[in-house]
Parts: C-alpha cells; structure tokens; sequence
C-alpha cells in the first residue's frame, strides 16, 4: 500500500514499499519520469530513494493535498503497471583493489583478500538511490559475507574513485570528500562530470558489475593515485 506523507510545507513522500527489493529502484525510475512528464510543472524536484520518492512543489502552484489529487491516477497506473520490463543499463566498471582497508575488512570477515576481491567482484549490484554528494550512488546486493558497520571515525578526505563498502552496501565517491565507509579500492573512471549529459554515469535503477584490473591498467585509464 503506498503512503503519501507532508514532508514540511514543500514536499510530498511517497511511501512506495516497507522493504526494498531488486526491481524497486528501476520501478521508482520508471514513476519518477512519468511524473515529470505530467506533473513537472507543479514540481522544484524529485529525490528518490530505496523504498521512497521525495516530491519537492510549488507551493505557489500546488499544497500536498492538491498534489496527492494530482498524482493517484499515476500512482494507480504505476501500481497496476508492476515490474518494469526493462532490466535497467549494465555497468561493467574496472577496479584496482588497493584500498587502504582491504586488508583489515578481509580479516575482519574471515577470508582472505582474493577471497574477499572474488565475492565483492562476483556479485551484481542495482542502483536504489543517489545522494549524498553529486553521482554518488549506493548500490544494494553486497554479500552478506562482506557486511560490517560503518567505521566509528569518518575520514576526512577519500580520495575520488575511491570503492567502498558499509552495512548491505558498496559505492564509488565520485569526488574526495569525507567519508565513513571501508575502502577497497580504486576507479579509474570519471563518473560524475557537470559538463557531461547526462553528468552521472550511473542512473536509478542501474546494474553493476566490477571486475579486478591491476595498477598498471588503472594508470592506463587515466587513474590516479
């Protein structure tokens, strides 16, 4: 059952599942879009997430009961409309597995390092929400086995391209910024770029697969320490 809740004097949020799922990010991509197309004009801003999507108004134009008129049908259609048929962009994304952390989240699991490389670069992953810091995206499905709790003391700074993993989850830091998450590795990839269309490489509702490259490849890809 989909909730729809005030969020403040500016927003609507759609409650679209309690537990997230595989397809849900895609499906959530798919009703964003629709929304824009019908009632963007009504709309500042749309910020999904895992099980949610965040609709900043017009408050000139539009209050949260007029919008939640607004937009049942569309809801409706969405609800009865089910998986989307696509199964979202493939990403293959290369990764030197290098990171300042790898060694201590490998012992901390129980596995050796080409262990712990093998299931971290086996598995696919899905796009459930970006944030954070601009194109940075939280990809869900990380093994169980690699699961731990955020550290206790953020860095600082993490470098850019940085790969990392925290709690069910992985994702690269498109720029240095601080950072809570254990470090595994580096991307020679650029994948938020302003000047680009569109700016982030990886959109709602994407799949990803990593695969091991070594430094000298990472290098030749424009990567940099």
């Amino acid at each position: 059952m989909i909730r729809l809740e005030p969020a403040g004097a500016e927003a609507l949020l759609l409650v679209l599942a309690d537990e997230p799922d595989a397809r849900l990010p895609e499906r959530i991509a798919v009703l964003a879009e629709n929304l824009r197309q019908h009632s963007g004009h009504l709309l500042l801003d749309l910020v999904p997430g895992w099980t949610t999507l965040l609709l900043h108004y017009d408050i000139t134009l539009t209050d949260h009961q007029a919008l939640t008129l607004h937009i049942e049908p569309l809801l409706e259609a969405w609800l009865a409309e089910g998986a989307a048929a696509d199964a979202g962009r493939l990403h293959e994304i290369p990764i030197w597995y290098c990171g300042e952390d790898l060694a201590w989240v490998a012992e901390s699991c129980g596995l050796s390092v080409g262990d712990l490389v093998d299931i971290h670069s086996g598995a696919e992953y899905r796009v459930g929400a970006i944030g954070f810091s601009p194109g940075f995206a939280y990809l869900g499905g990380l093994d169980p086995r690699l699961a731990l709790p955020r550290r206790s003391s953020p860095r600082m700074r993490v470098p850019a391209g940085s790969l990392a993993i925290a709690e069910r989850q992985t994702a690269i830091y498109p720029q240095a910024s601080p950072g809570g998450w254990h470090l595994l590795g580096l991307c020679p990839w650029r994948l938020f770029d302003a000047h680009r269309e569109p700016p982030c490489l990886l959109g709602l509702g994407d799949r990803v697969r990593f695969f091991a490259i070594d430094e000298a490849r990472y290098r030749a890809e424009g990567g940099e320490a």
